[in-house]
């Protein structure tokens, strides 16, 4: 296994990667544009821990290449050696993997680079930016970070947004996709100066599209001097 990858798996081999098969056990559209896999681990949540946010990289075929995509693991149960993934369905290899994925159905995975620090002190508010393809780390987070208020910018459709929150203590704010993200951005902006200044020791987290991200998480860091202990950003998808 591993071999095929380019120059991304001979990069995480050099940093200890490990690698395991996962199999497919049970397949479920749970809308038109989301499907949901549960796969038997192949002795991964025994090897490495489970944490929030946790999350690991599947590796496809198209056109002669290697492709790797990362997805965040849903109700891990290292009892039982399953965990499920969640796939926001659109034009590409992991997509196409997904829909035709069924029982039986084999795929390589990769667990590198994946930790998570819980915020000290324990956040007073979390702020959360995501979207359909960060949803399961999402959940993931409110559930960890669950006693305390959250506010979540949302670009897109809420359909199964989110399995985690609570309507007293978390505050979900759509936001149409427009302009490749801008629109995202004009919001955060406007509204997040204020719920930064309504509390003590807030922890904000991003998962957009890389640009979205990175565009954020610098206005986050130099403009309303979050301390990097308290900003996560991960690009978790690239804009055509």
């Amino acid at each position: 296994m591993g071999q095929g990858r380019g120059w991304e798996g001979a990069v995480l081999k050099l940093l200890r990667a490990k690698d395991f098969v996962l199999t497919v056990t049970e397949a479920e559209d749970v809308t038109a544009d989301y499907r949901r896999l549960l796969l038997s681990d192949g002795g991964l949540l025994a090897a490495t821990g489970v944490h929030p946010t946790m999350w690991v990289r599947l590796w496809f075929t198209a056109d002669g290449r290697p492709h790797q995509r990362a997805y965040t693991l849903v109700d891990p149960d290292p009892a039982a050696g399953t965990f499920a993934l969640e796939f926001a369905l659109h034009e590409g290899v992991a997509s196409d993997w997904a829909r035709a994925a069924r029982p039986g159905d084999t795929i390589e995975a990769t667990v590198q680079g994946t930790g998570f620090q819980r915020p000290d002190p324990a956040p007073s508010h979390l702020v959360a930016i995501g979207d359909p393809a960060s949803l399961p780390a999402v959940n993931s987070l409110l559930g960890a970070l669950g006693s305390a208020p959250a506010t979540l910018w949302f670009e897109g459709g809420l359909d199964g947004l989110p399995s985690h929150a609570d309507p007293h203590r978390h505050e979900i704010r759509e936001v149409p996709r427009r302009d490749a993200g801008a629109h995202l951005v004009e919001r955060v902006r406007a509204e997040l100066p204020a719920v930064l200044a309504a509390t003590p020791d807030p922890y904000v987290w991003i998962a957009c599209d890389t640009a979205t991200t990175r565009t954020l998480a610098s206005y986050v860091r130099r403009e309303l001097g979050v301390p990097k202990q308290r900003l996560h950003a991960l690009g978790y998808w690239r804009a055509d």
